[in-house]
């Protein structure tokens, strides 16, 4: 199974960042160790209004970023949290890419989705991102699935430091197996 991780922050050294390190590591633990990471801090995706991707003519990012999601089966999307929403590159991004172009990286897929937060926090950006890629899953006549067990990463800097390493919460530890295992057993039954 060919899984991408993707680490929606610009910021560099974002919390989210840390948690995609974290989710590539207990994936790695699964008896997955080639898992691509792609990390916004390099995003140059046009903003709607400003221009428009063109397939023929990608950035290293972009090509980077179409690349490893199309070859992907599952794809774990990491999103901050900023006033309850996802960020507005993640929600840019789904926007520039949702249409005939690049539907393929909505089709055959499942889609596992982790809000984190410095705080208490993180639920909302990835249900707003459920609703969002079911739209565009259907709006592209695709067939995907967006896992139905979302992550909420709390507290993450004292939970994970800044490669990603566990700080040694057993429950943290625990509840994101859990969700990695959960959104691999939805994917092994999509794929069948």
């Amino acid at each position: 199974m060919n899984i991408t991780i993707i680490s929606t922050s610009p910021r560099k050294k974002s919390n989210s960042l840390r948690f995609a390190k974290y989710l590539q590591q207990t994936l790695a633990s699964l008896a997955f160790s080639e898992v691509a990471l792609i990390d916004f801090e390099s995003y140059d995706i046009p903003f709607f209004g400003q221009g428009f991707l063109n397939k023929d003519n990608l950035t290293e990012f972009q090509t980077n970023l179409i690349n490893q999601w199309g070859k992907a089966d599952l794809v774990f999307i990491v999103m901050p949290e900023y006033n309850w929403f996802p960020d507005a590159e993640l929600i840019n991004a789904i926007n520039q890419l949702g249409g005939p172009a690049f539907g393929h990286l909505f089709n055959n897929k499942t889609f596992a989705l982790a809000g984190v937060s410095s705080g208490r926090g993180g639920k909302m950006p990835a249900v707003e991102m459920s609703t969002m890629l079911n739209k565009v899953i259907n709006f592209t006549q695709n067939y995907s699935i967006v896992s139905p067990r979302l992550y909420e990463s709390h507290e993450t800097p004292a939970n994970l430091d800044e490669n990603g390493l566990s700080t040694g919460n057993e429950v943290y530890e625990a509840s994101v197996k859990a969700f990695v295992e959960y959104a691999l057993t939805v994917a092994k039954r999509w794929k069948e």
